[in-house]
């Protein structure tokens, strides 16, 4: 974190969002005046149509919208989840993050000072990632007809040179590895929305990942075959992708897989599996068999220590993920059938 940052209510002659806001007028130039200095970078400063920045060599392109409810959450809010979301599926392309395009699509009648929060958030978040938000747009709909705010970010970043990130280079034999317990930020959510209380608070998992991405293709390089984040549709939902593009089967192990204590109390308790539970700060590492273990040693030295070996690709079964349980059955992991949570990021 960024000690500099600060980040206080700017002093304003209004005191919710009206729907002049929007209106590209001067209510709205006073409305993002303030922004130009919470998110300050030349290109942003240029208050141009675009932003106009360098980049080196090939680059990875995401955008992601975020409409998370409620807006604020035990460990986020939906501020640093933007951030940390497309920061992250840059990641997973195996790319350093540069930039961020900001979105805002605002309800009338909501308060300056929850706005505020959200924005001073956002900062926060992508001064700790070392992203410049550099360009933006603004817009406002009638009281009634949205749900306070949603963001919308496009992301750009310059891909490792060694990066070869893709389903498809999964290799039999392959490891694979999560960096850290399944289902935080689901019953995180959950358990705001449902007043559900635990001996002690469920926090989102909400994190960036590309530091420790980088440190993995610094080192191993294009034996780093396959990366996913696991957000909507949990770690299974990712493995069942990866066999099903990569065309490969896929074998974990159940008492393998870290699920914090009251995760998965709330689990059992709500009828959810974790591992379909959305994770916001969470990955899945295919790498080839000859790393694994210095792999997973660099996982938890950057700063996840209950990472853990999960499985491995396997030549039965294509396409397929099973799951062997802890008393030796077996069972298939299918993608996510419906949406298990809706609203979760």
């Amino acid at each position: 974190m960024n000690p500099a940052f600060s980040c206080p209510l700017p002093k304003l002659d209004f005191s919710e969002i009206q729907l002049g806001h929007g209106s590209g007028g001067m209510l709205m130039q006073k409305l993002l005046e303030p922004l130009f200095g919470l998110f300050s970078h030349p290109a942003l400063a240029e208050q141009h149509d675009g932003a106009i920045v360098s980049t080196a060599g090939r680059i990875a392109i995401t955008t992601d919208s975020f409409v998370v409810s409620p807006l604020f959450f035990p460990g986020g809010d939906i501020g640093t989840l933007a951030v940390h979301g497309t920061v992250n599926d840059l990641a997973m392309c195996g790319a350093r993050p540069r930039y961020l395009a900001l979105g805002l699509i605002l309800e009338e009648g909501l308060p300056i000072a929850e706005l505020w929060k959200v924005l001073c958030s956002i900062g926060q978040a992508a001064n700790d990632c070392s992203v410049a938000i550099v360009t933006g747009d603004t817009k406002v709909v009638e009281r009634g007809k949205g749900d306070r705010i949603f963001l919308h970010t496009t992301g750009v970043g310059d891909l490792h040179p060694e990066a070869a990130i893709s389903a498809r280079r999964m290799e039999v034999g392959d490891r694979i590895l999560l960096n850290g317990p399944v289902g935080d930020h689901g019953v995180a959510i959950l358990s705001v929305r449902e007043g559900l209380s635990f001996e002690s608070a469920i926090e989102s998992d909400t994190a960036p990942l590309h530091r420790t991405v980088l440190r993995l293709l610094d080192r191993f390089g294009s034996r780093i075959h396959f990366l996913r984040d696991a957000t909507r549709g949990g770690v299974a939902t990712v493995l069942a992708e990866a066999a099903q593009q990569g065309g490969k089967g896929i074998e974990v192990e159940e008492a393998r897989i870290p699920v914090g204590e009251e995760v998965g109390s709330a689990c059992e308790l709500l009828g959810l599996d974790p591992l379909y539970v959305a994770c916001e700060g969470r990955f899945v590492a295919v790498v080839a068999p000859e790393i694994a273990e210095e792999a997973l040693l660099e996982i938890q030295q950057s700063g996840w220590p209950q990472a853990a070996a999960i499985g491995r690709v396997a030549a039965e079964h294509p396409g397929k993920t099973l799951l062997r349980s802890a008393i030796g059955g077996r069972r298939p992991l299918p993608l996510l059938p419906g949406e298990q949570l809706p609203r979760i990021c």
